[in-house]
């Protein structure tokens, strides 16, 4: 049994730092459970972010009334893509709760 390549997307906000984010499977084969920031990155940001086992994402819509899609970016990815780039949620670094 195959998955679509993109399915169960939401729309949500992260349960433990409220942050908007997108969350769905992506793939076909070997399909990840991918959360996403919806914050678009620059390519500078982009470069900042990669490490091995944080990828980007290419937040594509087919059109302005379709649900958002994550998609792989991949060597044959468009050099000059105009859809919005995003990267795999991380929380930010909590605030300390106590003064000692």
């Amino acid at each position: 049994m195959s998955r679509p390549r993109a399915t169960g997307a939401a729309d949500s906000r992260c349960p433990s730092c409220a942050a908007p984010v997108l969350t769905q499977w992506v793939g076909t084969v070997a399909a990840l459970k991918v959360t996403a920031d919806l914050t678009p990155l620059t390519p500078e940001q982009q470069a900042a972010v990669l490490e091995p086992n944080r990828l980007v994402w290419c937040l594509y819509r087919a059109s302005a009334h379709s649900t958002p899609r994550l998609r792989w970016i991949t060597a044959s990815h468009p050099t000059g893509c105009t859809h919005p780039h995003v990267t795999e949620h991380r929380c930010p670094p909590a605030e300390p709760t106590t003064l000692f």
